[in-house]
């Protein structure tokens, strides 16, 4: 399986996203491959936010390996799945989208989150590193239920 992770730069929520499923695959011996993009360039090749670094590594997981890209309309093609992080990159992919099928790929993160009211991850880029802990918790939370959400359409 092939995951796409999306936010708007590519550097706070969309790595952390990748690398904290990329962890909890590994962990659990899948072999999908988890990656993660921006719907705009603002950063193309840039490291992830050293906010998201840091609460990722408090975590164990490692994301100095991540650079910011791009999302392009041929990631459709790529991907099983593309999880934009909010409603607002939601809809920038689906106006990329040129069938069904590929908006059939689009879905939010947080449709796999507890409370069925978040609908979007915050963006914490201008605020502090409070931000970047509640939006780790609120991605682990929502990485965990699209994990399960797979594992049982898979059985």
């Amino acid at each position: 399986m092939k995951i796409m992770m999306v936010c708007l730069g590519n550097i706070c929520r969309s790595p952390l996203a990748e690398g904290i499923l990329q962890d909890k695959v590994k962990r659990r011996g899948l072999d999908w491959e988890i990656a993660s993009s921006g719907t705009s360039g603002y950063h193309v090749g840039q490291l992830p936010d050293s906010r998201s670094m840091d609460i990722a590594e408090r975590h164990g997981i490692d994301l100095s390996g991540q650079r910011s890209q791009r999302f392009v309309p041929g990631f459709f093609n790529e991907y099983d799945f593309i999880l934009a992080m909010d409603t607002q990159n939601y809809e920038d992919l689906l106006s990329m989208c040129s069938s069904d099928k590929e908006r059939n790929q689009v879905q939010l993160m947080m449709d796999y989150g507890e409370d069925p009211t978040v609908k979007d991850v915050p963006d914490p880029y201008y605020g502090g590193s409070d931000g970047f802990a509640e939006v780790y918790d609120l991605l682990d939370e929502a990485t965990e239920g699209f994990l399960q959400a797979m594992i049982l359409a898979r059985d």
